[in-house]
């Protein structure tokens, strides 16, 4: 999984908890040899009593999302190659309304990014801590059913539930989960984020049973800020647990 040529997992500031702007995202990842850059920030919610999340983009600003993109695409079009996703919740009820309101602007690809349990809830939080195995079992069950409608390019993050019960407990789970999972050949993402910031994940027994599995990796930046994309220490420690794990290369094709 050496040369890191290609990322999907790029934020902006419109999502609230990221900083610079698109252009610094993309000269960043020029600079850094990328070949491919798919920005994929937190998808807009159409909740229907009109919420707004403040950590993903506004419905407001979609529009500008995807202009801003596009036109740095046409722009940089001979330095690199630009994608323009969204990083998605997978809430069932809400699901064909979001599918809906996104299709006037035709992403590129979808990623899954789940960090709630099945509603966006503090309760439902995947960062919190818990020793609930049944937490983690109705988020194993989320991804699932999110990855069974076919829509998404990978799965981000996929050991980002913060579980800190019985390890035992925790392995039982993952495996049932991975053995249900592997029919897809969904790639999963190992979180460079994660890595950067010593969070609870990337968790090594999760990708040790990944490799078991035959799963094939993908590593996403998680890019939150444009100095992010020249973070070479945390990719180098993402390829070595890959390598340690026996994970292969996902080719990503769009």
């Amino acid at each position: 999984m050496k040369n890191l040529t290609k990322n999907y997992h790029t934020h902006t500031a419109r999502c609230g908890h990221a900083v610079g702007t698109d252009r610094e995202y993309v000269e960043s990842a020029v600079r850094a040899g990328f070949t491919t850059l798919g920005f994929s920030d937190h998808a807009p919610m159409p909740f229907p009593d009109g919420h707004e999340s403040s950590f993903r983009v506004p419905l407001a600003k979609a529009a500008d999302y995807f202009g801003s993109i596009a036109c740095l695409r046409e722009e940089y079009q001979k330095d690199i190659r630009i994608f323009i996703g969204l990083e998605v919740e997978y809430y069932p009820a809400l699901f064909p309304a979001f599918l809906s309101f996104i299709r006037d602007f035709s992403p590129d690809y979808l990623i899954l990014g789940q960090h709630f349990v099945y509603e966006e809830t503090p309760e439902n939080g995947s960062f919190s801590d818990t020793q609930d195995p049944e937490k983690l079992r109705r988020y194993y069950r989320n991804v699932l059913e999110a990855v069974d409608t076919g829509a998404f390019l990978y799965v981000a993050h996929p050991d980002v539930l913060h579980y800190t019960g019985d390890e035992k407990t925790y392995e039982t789970l993952t495996r049932a989960f991975l053995k249900d999972l592997q029919p897809y050949r969904i790639p999963l993402e190992i979180n460079r984020l994660g890595m950067e910031e010593k969070r609870i994940y990337p968790r090594k027994k999760f990708w040790q049973l990944a490799g078991e599995y035959g799963f094939s990796a993908v590593i996403g930046m998680d890019a939150h800020s444009p100095a992010a994309l020249l973070d070479e220490k945390s990719v180098d420690a993402c390829v070595a647990l890959a390598d340690a794990c026996g994970l292969q290369t996902a080719d990503i094709c769009i």
